[in-house]
């Protein structure tokens, strides 16, 4: 899997994952994280998440990277905001009031293009990765955003019935991830209703990252 599996994935409108609405998980949960108006909150891999709208109603700056330009641009039509776009080498910069996306390798992103964030959401981006980029993901995302708290969503299903993405995280799994710089607290479990892709039960985990 790479760049172009999601390319394509975006230019066929391939994207059974993206939701209609904010994920109520993220409505439900997102006081754990103590943010006041005006945070600056990160969504890793973010696509065209109805999520950012729901952030930005709720007073809250967001700041995305995406790896597909095209959803990026949906998004700002989504979201009726002008774009400024900016080039900055391997990623481009889009900005509006409230928002700014880095779209590109999320792995090129440096702490000092990102600044400084308050929290992270993470619900569509540890999930699309395979196990050996995903190591290399939660590194990267605790050195980037100098381990900011985080509200993490992952889902669990049996692997072998169902080839992700979105890929089936254990709780272990996202112990190893983080518990070196983070304390995490596992929220709740919900079953997905339907199963995943309606092919297997599946649940949602709902985790809070602080640190440690």
């Amino acid at each position: 899997m790479d760049a172009n599996f999601w390319h394509q994935k975006w230019q066929n409108n391939e994207i059974g994952f993206h939701l209609a609405e904010a994920n109520p998980l993220l409505v439900k949960h997102i006081e754990q994280l103590q943010l006041a108006t005006g945070s600056r909150v990160f969504l890793p891999l973010c696509g065209k998440t109805r999520d950012i709208a729901w952030l930005l109603a709720n007073g809250l700056h967001v700041v995305g990277a995406e790896l597909s330009e095209l959803a990026v641009q949906q998004l700002f039509e989504d979201l009726a905001i002008t774009a400024e776009v900016t080039d900055h080498g391997n990623l481009k910069h889009y900005q509006g009031k409230n928002i700014e996306l880095w779209v590109g390798d999320i792995f090129t992103l440096t702490k000092q293009q990102l600044g400084p964030v308050d929290a992270i959401y993470d619900r569509a981006a540890l999930v699309a990765l395979p196990l050996e980029v995903r190591k290399r993901y939660s590194a990267h995302l605790t050195t980037i955003t100098n381990t900011a708290a985080q509200l993490l969503i992952c889902f669990q299903y049996d692997q072998q019935l169902v080839a992700g993405p979105p890929f089936s995280i254990s709780d272990e799994e996202v112990q190893q991830h983080y518990e070196e710089k983070y304390n995490v607290a596992l929220l709740e479990k919900v079953a997905v209703e339907g199963g995943l892709k309606g092919l297997c039960p599946a649940t949602e985990s709902v985790f809070l990252l602080s640190r440690s």
